[in-house]
């Protein structure tokens, strides 16, 4: 009869205990204990210290063409792997390392910059279409619906190509424009999910008003999804930024270098020279798997219903 007893208490505890964690804590429980997300952790954290790091772990200067002396474009001949120079040079006789490891920090700038904006902007439009609603709900939905039916990189084309200069801010802000409709319609159903929420309807019921309710209640509590969308959209936003560097719509000054840009330089040696297109590529691929890694497991910690 004791031990009887003595289970069911335990059980009762445990019970209490469970529902005295918040979502956060029992979150951060799994992700701890997730493979994934620590790999994906690892990769983020390597590539953001390599990225901040590069002009201090670039041994050489990535604009100088130092070997410049040892380019026979007429034989499509580059410096080979050599001591000081581990991956060889490029087409301008520049030190290929030094160059992927300082186009690792342009990769985060616009991949960050682009995840930003994209989400500043998302942010408005979700917040108008979720807390007015009407015609402004039906107004924002029937723009991102326009622009949601358009391939993502077709559409950035389009935007980076309008502009007579390229430069990396032009790519920043197609990449951005592109993602601005993921974050609004996210918002947007997080906030309408929060208008018939219990905190809500009190607070409405009290007399509080409209403003402060979007903007103390429910806004901040549809926040949880958009934050963990915007992991995702970062290694979106890489892959985007890279594909317009290859067709030229990057920055023309190839002294900066960049990994979308540096794919594109050595089309014309692909074939003598694949290397050169390999590094850059399984950089990118790399990245983008981390952030997808990480974003995907977030989301499933995250979500209510996998709570155990």
């Amino acid at each position: 009869m004791v031990l009887g007893l003595s289970s069911k208490k335990d059980k009762i505890d445990g019970l209490a205990g469970t529902a005295g964690v918040s979502l956060a804590a029992s979150a951060w429980k799994r992700l701890r204990r997730s493979p994934v997300f620590l790999t994906g952790a690892v990769i983020i954290g390597i590539f953001i210290a390599i990225s901040l790091l590069s002009p201090w772990l670039a041994p050489h200067n990535p604009a100088d063409p130092m070997l410049i002396d040892q380019v026979v474009k007429a034989r499509n001949e580059i410096p080979p792997a050599q001591p000081g120079h581990p991956l060889g040079g490029d087409l301008q006789g520049r030190d290929f390392l030094s160059r992927l490891l300082v186009g690792s920090q342009q990769t985060l700038i616009v991949g960050v910059g682009a995840t930003i904006i994209g989400l500043s902007g998302g942010l408005i439009l979700g917040t108008l279409a979720g807390a007015i609603g009407g015609w402004v709900d039906s107004a924002v939905m029937r723009l991102v619906d326009v622009m949601l039916s358009l391939p993502s990189l077709l559409l950035a084309f389009s935007i980076a190509a309008m502009f007579a200069r390229p430069s990396q801010f032009t790519v920043i802000l197609a990449v951005a424009i592109v993602q601005i409709p993921v974050f609004a319609r996210l918002l947007r159903g997080s906030m309408l999910a929060q208008r018939h929420s219990d905190h809500v309807l009190a607070a409405t019921a009290l007399g509080v008003k409209k403003g402060a309710i979007v903007f103390r209640h429910m806004l901040p509590n549809s926040l949880g999804p958009v934050i963990v969308q915007s992991t995702l959209v970062l290694a979106t936003a890489i892959i985007e930024a890279a594909a317009l560097s290859f067709l030229g719509l990057g920055n023309p000054d190839d002294r900066v270098p960049e990994w979308g840009q540096m794919l594109g330089d050595v089309q014309k040696v692909f074939d003598t020279h694949p290397h050169l297109a390999a590094w850059p590529a399984i950089c990118i691929i790399i990245v983008a798997l981390g952030f997808t890694l990480m974003g995907e497991t977030l989301r499933e910690a995250l979500d209510p219903k996998n709570r155990r």
